[in-house]
């Protein structure tokens, strides 16, 4: 067969290097728009579970990827001069260009062809292919192209964030919330490589404007930043994206679902298909399960119209689970005041309940002290987890279109105004 994935990114690629593997006269070609070497981001993270997929699948790019990533262990929480850690979890960080230097030199070594510069217009004639694979992201313009059929539906987000990244290495998975007279602002930071770490800040609208930042260009922006996160930088300094044309880039995050994944030859993959909030850190590995879902399926059915629902099926139900996390990691977050003056250790406690459809329904010192006890009361665990989905169902269906109402309402706002979602 022949197969033109349109976008470049790890879903794409990895979806090539398996297709190729899979028969080697298969003729697959990648198309990126960016240059070789050109990407966007810092550092992705993930845990043990993708390389252990990764190995099942191509052990050569498993290691390839585990050689070029370091470790991080642990999580710590700085909540104003407070801290708290937390040493039961532990994963890895690789830059972005790197993962995706490392997974096109593999696909490329297996005969796929990787067309660099080469974009792909939302109008004009498809790629010459018998499968076309729509790896263009979230802002894909293939999925844009068909939007009448595949039905996209974005969410937008409460809170605003800024990617960065800063020559501080951080060993540990790291929080800092920070009071101002304008409400809480806070980061999370983790090591992709040996002297970088990325570094995302997140705060309320009326925090963003209360400090000025939302009229502050880049220059400004990180100088503030700076001099609020002066604790967890320890005086190394944050950088701004290459190429950045002085202004601030703070974004909104959007959640993306498709009520379809698949037209006629042309299949969703990775961030065209879905996006999860960027607190659960699963992006990437989700499109590489993405790719793998998809390379399977078409391996094992006759048919590809038979494969293309089979891959479609699989991957909407096996994201029910992350897609419930995300939301309500990122509502734990627009509802942070509310667990910041809990004593530091139940604060790191909740948020690392933070997925659980039970907290915003729950005082959180109650939930604290029933989350402690079904460690020794079976019963409790067991109702917590029966309760739970059923909870998740009612108040978060991923399809749900934004006027929508939930059957459950929203927790309670503290210290913020009601969400756009």
């Amino acid at each position: 067969m022949r197969f033109a994935c349109v976008g470049g990114g790890p879903a794409s690629l990895y979806f090539a290097i398996l297709m190729k593997r899979q028969d080697p006269a298969h003729e697959v070609t990648v198309y990126e728009r960016n240059p070789a070497g050109a990407t966007y981001g810092w550092g992705v993270t993930y845990w043990e579970g993708l390389l252990d997929q990764l190995r099942d699948c191509d052990p050569e790019s498993a290691e390839s990827i585990r050689a070029a990533s370091v470790r991080w262990h642990g999580g710590i929480a700085h909540v104003g001069e407070r801290t708290t850690a937390h040493d039961g979890d532990s994963g890895y960080g690789i830059s972005r260009h790197r993962m995706l230097a490392v997974l096109a030199a593999r696909a490329t070594s297996l005969g796929v062809r990787v067309a660099h510069e080469h974009p792909w217009p939302s109008h004009g004639p498809l790629p010459d292919a018998d499968l076309v694979v729509a790896g263009d992201g979230v802002h894909s313009a293939l999925r844009e192209r068909f939007a009448r059929h595949f039905r996209p539906t974005t969410v937008a987000g409460r809170n605003t964030y800024l990617w960065l990244g800063t020559t501080r290495r951080f060993d540990a998975f790291t929080f800092s919330f920070v009071e101002t007279p304008h409400g809480w602002i806070w980061c999370y930071a983790y090591g992709y490589d040996e002297n970088r770490s990325t570094f995302i800040v997140e705060c309320s609208p009326e925090t963003r404007r209360g400090l000025g930042l939302d009229a502050t260009d880049e220059a400004g922006t990180l100088a503030v930043l700076t001099r609020l996160f002066a604790r967890p930088l320890q005086g190394h300094p944050l950088i701004g994206p290459a190429g950045s044309d002085g202004q601030a880039r703070w974004q909104t995050f959007r959640t993306l679902t498709n009520e379809r994944w698949h037209q006629d030859n042309v299949v969703l993959l990775g961030d065209a298909a879905h996006t999860t909030h960027y607190s659960i850190g699963a992006g990437t590995t989700l499109a590489i399960e993405d790719a793998r879902a998809l390379a399977a399926a078409l391996r094992d059915e006759p048919a590809t119209a038979t494969a293309l629902r089979r891959y479609e099926q699989q991957r909407k139900a096996a994201l029910l689970t992350a897609q419930s996390a995300a939301h309500y990691s990122a509502q734990w977050y627009e509802n942070l005041p509310r667990y910041l003056r809990l004593p530091p250790a139940h604060m790191f406690a909740l948020l690392g309940q933070r997925h659980s459809p039970l907290l915003p329904h729950l005082p959180p010192q109650l939930y604290y002290r029933l989350n402690r006890a079904t460690d020794h009361l079976p019963a409790l665990r067991t109702l917590k987890r029966r309760l739970a989905p059923h909870l998740a169902r009612l108040t978060h269906t991923p399809d749900r279109r934004p006027d929508e109402p939930r059957t459950l309402p929203d927790p309670p706002k503290v210290g913020a105004a009601p969400p756009r979602r």
